[in-house]
């Protein structure tokens, strides 16, 4: 077997590394380029496989096999790629106009030539074509798609070129590189324009559209764009969303969203995007603000007084902070994976992200969205590699990235949740004087499920009559407020979970704001999908979420025969971080043959196997019982199930500063030495059949990488600490009486 795997793997190589002839004079003349593209992507292909017993990689390479095929001018071939490649993406259509250029640019090419017509007039035919084709409430997302930023292609096209210069010869990988950019910004530059000018008129025909400024008492400026059907005359509900990454195609496509679903919609950008010449200070006005928006929307003669909001992660938040000073015409919200400011961003726990100084640059380089500058993954990655080497404190990180930034180091400046962040959303008793209903909708690879998760806590927490309804599913930060895709963390999902949360949010509204049907997904308060079961659970609330639990305990199964048994002798395990040591090698943890588990600053205990089926739904809590040698430290925990096959699936994550462990907003150092307990708080929910004979495996450690502060644990301001402060490396005993409590589902 492992001969058969070397000389697969040794097969691969070669065909990687075998080089095609390409002349050097076609990275500088364009004729000479646009005839060696075709013959360079058939020679691509000869060569590309897709690989076995990996069916999530077939979306990959469908992706690359259409671009390949129309670089090769198999246009006719290349579009029952691409519809292949959606219906692999996602069930239903709902991924029905996904990478629509290269559908319309392969279309206008043979258009072209069965018609014999200009390329110019082939586009506009193959768009209205393939427009009528189009389910209504997927034409909003026209713009939003054909928006792609073409100078950012032709760049890409360059680099890619440059890199040939003086060659005559190109490797595999730089072939398929090659043939890609240069499709990108061919299917782009020859469609873009043509389509958005069809699709301007197309507005014109099926909808009103306003944009204009609003000013409020404080003397600000917002500008607001109101979307209505024309065949809707009478007044409507309006939906709002508030929107800081403004632009004009964004825009319209939230005000489009709702008018195709009968109601008028409204879109207001936060302060400094568009036209507003005011100071953007992301979070800190929307609830001031939005109280006069409601109310001006609310008196528009478009308007029947009723006002639904929806939206997500920033555009979740906004609704929340709207709840604080709540108007009277805001009926109903529909926050989506919402953030939760001070909760789970900037930080999470209370460690900051290196994540937070690329967000700020991207809302506030300026009017709209830097786009170039968010998706240079590599510049990015650069800036916070540089930042860990260096040893600098965190607070360098802006300046580090280009200039010092006001926002980065005021948000620096409240490490715990104190009243800056309290200010922004409903804090404690704010919370029982929201009696609207609310459909929060998130997922289990949410980026923000701990933020949206806090508001649904906090809400029924202090308003114990809530109406709030929760959808929580095998979704990431884009799937739970847009629709379920087929894969997940590649993970195939569950069919049952492929839903359309467009159709769910505007059956809600329907509901609320027009007495309709209430939508069957919600059964129950809490309705979570058991990924595994393909199932859907519908439960009063989070603790019915499960009915008992299992403790993993600390302890090595060498010196006892379970995980799940407390141990009747202390013991501990001792883990040592240097800290002034920035070229660690990563450490792997063998789950099988064919997979591994990241074990880098951590350490692993494995369980027995399973001599039953469970289903592990909720989140986990518990207390990790440690003494360290210094002040401080950051956690991070990562509970697995190692299937039977040895693959292993990540469940839950967990990290914390364990300073802010007891209390989020006070300080709490630990004494060096002594044994202390750290609450196991705010983890990732989660729900999923894990199969008999499978392992659970908890991989727990201490945060120390690029993307996030490095706590030193000197008691200082961890934002100010650098590598100077390192001192001797850190030494945590995790005691055997540590525990993870994991929650257990039974029907």
């Amino acid at each position: 077997m492992k001969i058969k795997i070397l000389l697969a793997l040794i097969f691969v190589n070669m065909m990687h590394a075998q080089k095609f002839y390409f002349p050097k004079t076609a990275a500088t003349d364009s004729l000479i380029l646009e005839k060696q593209i075709p013959g360079l992507a058939l020679q691509v292909m000869a060569r590309y496989r897709l690989p076995k017993n990996k069916p999530k990689y077939h979306i990959t390479y469908l992706d690359n096999l259409f671009r390949l095929q129309m670089a090769a001018k198999d246009y006719k071939r290349s579009i029952t790629t691409l519809s292949d490649y959606r219906k692999e993406y996602a069930d239903h259509n709902m991924a029905g106009g996904s990478s629509l250029a290269y559908e319309i640019y392969s279309m206008a090419k043979l258009v072209e030539k069965d018609k014999k017509i200009t390329f110019p007039e082939a586009v506009t035919t193959a768009f209205n074509t393939k427009y009528k084709t189009l389910p209504a409430k997927l034409t909003p997302k026209v713009g939003t798609i054909m928006d792609g930023d073409v100078g950012d292609y032709k760049n890409t096209l360059i680099n890619a070129l440059a890199k040939q210069k003086d060659k005559d010869s190109i490797d595999y990988s730089s072939a398929m590189a090659l043939c890609k950019a240069y499709i990108n910004f061919k299917a782009y530059a020859g469609t873009k324009p043509l389509v958005m000018k069809s699709l301007t008129l197309k507005e014109q025909e099926s909808f009103i559209i306003e944009t204009q400024n609003l000013t409020l008492k404080s003397g600000n400026t917002l500008t607001i764009t109101i979307v209505r059907k024309k065949e809707n005359t009478t007044p409507l509900p309006a939906i709002l969303t508030n929107n800081i990454y403004a632009g004009e195609a964004l825009d319209k496509f939230f005000g489009k969203r709702a008018a195709v679903y009968n109601y008028v919609g409204v879109v207001v950008n936060t302060r400094g995007k568009r036209d507003s010449n005011d100071e953007n200070n992301p979070f800190e006005h929307e609830s001031q603000d939005l109280y006069e928006v409601i109310d001006w929307v609310s008196k528009q003669p478009w308007n029947n007084g009723k006002v639904g909001m929806i939206g997500g992660s920033y555009l979740g938040f906004s609704q929340w902070a709207a709840a604080k000073n709540l108007h009277p015409a805001l009926k109903t919200i529909v926050p989506q994976v919402s953030v939760g400011i001070g909760i789970d961003y900037p930080s999470q726990n209370n460690i900051f992200m290196s994540y937070m100084m690329r967000w700020i640059r991207y809302v506030t380089n300026n009017k709209f969205t830097d786009k170039a500058d968010f998706s240079n993954h590599k510049k990015w990655d650069s800036i916070n590699t540089a930042w860990y080497k260096s040893g600098r404190s965190f607070r360098a990180l802006d300046t580090l990235s280009g200039n010092p930034n006001k926002i980065f180091q005021r948000w620096l400046d409240h490490p715990g949740y104190d009243q800056y962040w309290q200010k922004m959303v409903p804090y404690k008793d704010d919370f029982a004087k929201i009696n609207i209903p609310v459909l929060t909708t998130t997922g289990y690879y949410d980026a923000d499920q701990i933020g949206a998760m806090y508001y649904y806590q906090q809400h029924h927490r202090y308003n114990k009559n809530a109406s709030h309804y929760l959808v929580i599913g095998p979704y990431d930060h884009a799937g739970a407020q847009s629709y379920g895709y087929n894969y997940a963390y590649g993970n195939l999902i569950d069919p049952v979970a492929r839903i359309s949360i467009d159709d769910l949010a505007f059956s809600w509204f329907d509901y609320i704001l027009k007495d309709g049907k209430k939508p069957d997904i919600l059964k129950d308060r809490v309705n979570f999908q058991v990924m595994g079961d393909n199932t859907w659970k519908h439960v009063p609330n989070l603790e019915k979420m499960h009915s008992s639990t299992l403790r993993f305990y600390l302890q090595d199964r060498k010196s006892s025969p379970s995980v799940f048994t407390q141990p009747k002798l202390q013991k501990f395990t001792t883990q040592t971080v240097d800290f002034k040591d920035r070229d660690t090698k990563d450490t792997y943890y063998a789950t099988g043959k064919k997979d591994s588990v990241s074990t880098t600053n951590s350490i692993q205990f494995e369980s027995e196997v399973l001599d039953k089926d469970l289903i592990i739904s909720g989140d986990l809590s518990g207390l990790f019982n440690i003494s360290i040698n210094k002040k401080d430290f950051d956690t991070n925990m990562v509970l697995y199930q190692i299937q039977p096959d040895g693959k292993a699936f990540m469940l839950s994550t967990h990290m914390v500063r364990a300073s802010y462990a007891k209390n989020n907003a006070v300080r709490q150092l630990l004494e060096p030495g002594k044994k202390e307990q750290i609450p196991i708080r705010n983890s990732m929910f989660m729900s999923r059949k894990v199969i008999k004979g499978s392992k659970l495996l908890l991989v727990v450690g201490v945060n120390k990488s690029p993307d996030w502060q490095i706590n030193y644990g000197t008691g200082k301001d961890v934002s100010d600490e650098t590598i100077k402060d390192s001192g001797i490396p850190l030494e945590v005993k995790w005691y055997n009486d540590s525990y993870v409590e994991i929650p257990v589902y039974k029907d």
